[in-house]
C-alpha cells in the first residue's frame, strides 16, 4: 500500500476502530516523521508504519538498466507520454535510515515485509513498546519470524495484492491460497514456546471474510485492496475507476514494474513491456518505471499504471474510510450470528 495510504487514510480507519497503517516503503526518512506528525494531528489512536526490509545499497547491471530504460522510453513514445526515464541519485531510500525515522515516530506497530529484521532492531522497537509484525508467505517464514522475535505474523495469501512478501522461497513456490496457508501457519505457531498470532492478509474484502479467517486460526484481517477505492485514499483515480469492473482472472503476478513479484491488474503496461526488462532486480526497474506511473496517473490512463490489487478486487465499495470500517465490523457480527444459528 506505499504510495496509497496518506495521513488521512490512516488516521480514519484508526479512528474508526482499525489499526490503520502508514505504507512507508518508498518514503525517504524525513517524510516518514512529517507524514507519522500528521498521523498524530488528526488521531490519538494506535496507528502502525509498513517497511520493506531492504539492503542500504544497490549495484545494478547498467547495460541492463539502459536496455530497460530505452524499451520503458519507446513505450511512452508510442502511448503519447510526453516524460522519459532518467538516472535517479539512489534507486530506493536507505531502510536503516527510514528504520530510524519509525523508531522516531514510534508507532504502535510497526510491519515489515521482504525479510526479517535483525535482533538489534527488533530489540530498538520493543525498547520503545513498539509491537512487531512479520510478513509471510509460508509457514517455513512464519517460523523465521517468530524465531527473531516478531509479536504477530501477517500471512499473505497467494490471493493479496501488491508485492509479494516472501523472502525464503521464490515468488512463485509460495503461492498458496489464504485457506490453506491459515490453517498451516496456526498449527505450527502453536508448537512455540510463546504464542503468537497470525493475522490473515490476502482477498479479504467483507466482514465475512474476516470471520472465516479467524475461524481458520487468524487472530485478525489485514485489508488493504477493500479501502484503495476510498476517498481519504491517494491511489490515482484512473485506477480508482478500474477496480469495480476488475475481472478475477486478470489479476495476476507482475515483475515488470517494479522487478519484484506483485498481484495486480493485467493491462496495457502488463501486456506491451517486454520481459527483458523484467530482469533488472527491486528496487531498480521500479525506480525506472516510476516516471511512467506518475505520468500515466497524470493523463488518467490506468492501463499504464501499476494497478495492485487482491484477487476479489471486483468486491471494493468506494465509500469513506470510516464507513467501510463500520461496515465490514457490521458484516462480521452478522456473519457470526448466522453461524451461531
Amino acid at each position: 500500500m506505499s504510495g496509497s495510504t496518506p495521513p488521512a487514510l490512516v488516521a480514519a480507519v484508526s479512528n474508526a476502530g482499525g489499526l490503520g497503517s502508514l505504507g512507508a516503503g518508498y518514503l525517504e526518512p524525513a517524510a516518514i516523521i512529517a507524514q507519522a506528525a500528521q498521523i498524530r494531528e488528526l488521531s490519538t489512536q494506535p496507528y502502525a508504519i509498513g517497511l520493506f526490509v531492504l539492503p542500504d545499497e544497490f549495484e545494478a547491471d547498467m547495460a541492463a538498466v539502459a536496455k530497460a530504460r530505452a524499451q520503458l522510453d519507446a513505450l511512452m513514445a508510442h502511448e503519447g507520454l510526453d516524460v522519459r526515464t532518467s538516472l535517479p541519485p539512489r534507486w530506493a531510500p536507505r531502510f536503516s535510515e527510514q528504520f530510524a525515522a519509525l523508531c522516531e515516530a514510534r508507532p504502535a506497530a510497526a510491519i515489515f515485509a521482504f525479510g526479517v529484521i535483525s535482533p538489534v532492531q527488533l530489540h530498538e522497537l520493543h525498547r520503545r513498546d513498539i509491537y512487531v509484525i512479520g510478513t509471510a508467505t509460508t509457514v517455513a517464514e512464519a517460523r523465521a519470524w517468530a524465531d527473531a522475535g516478531a509479536d504477530a505474523v501477517s500471512m499473505q495469501g497467494a490471493e493479496a495484492g501488491g508485492h509479494r512478501g516472501s523472502f525464503l522461497h521464490e515468488a512463485g513456490d509460495a503461492m498458496i491460497g489464504l485457506f490453506a496457508l491459515l490453517p498451516l501457519a496456526a498449527r505450527a505457531m502453536t508448537t512455540l514456546v510463546r504464542d503468537v498470532p497470525v493475522i490473515a492478509a490476502g482477498g479479504i474484502m467483507d466482514g465475512r471474510g474476516m470471520l472465516a479467517a479467524e475461524v481458520l486460526g487468524a487472530a485478525a484481517s489485514q485489508l488493504g485492496t477493500a479501502f484503495l477505492t476510498c476517498p481519504e485514499c491517494s491511489a490515482a483515480e484512473a485506477w480508482k475507476r478500474d477496480l469495480p469492473q476488475a475481472e478475477e482472472h486478470r489479476v495476476t503476478t507482475i515483475r515488470g514494474f517494479s522487478g519484484r513479484a506483485a498481484r495486480g491488474l493485467r493491462n496495457r503496461f502488463v501486456e506491451a513491456m517486454p520481459q527483458a526488462a523484467a530482469g533488472l532486480p527491486y528496487p531498480v526497474l521500479n525506480a525506472l518505471t516510476a516516471p511512467l506511473r506518475r505520468a500515466a496517473a497524470e493523463a488518467g490512463r490506468g492501463d499504464l499504471l501499476s494497478e495492485w490489487c487482491g484477487q476479489a478486487a471486483g468486491l471494493v465499495r468506494p465509500q469513506p474510510a470510516a464507513e467501510l470500517v463500520a461496515r465490514l465490523m457490521h458484516e462480521y457480527r452478522l456473519a457470526r450470528r448466522s453461524l451461531a444459528h
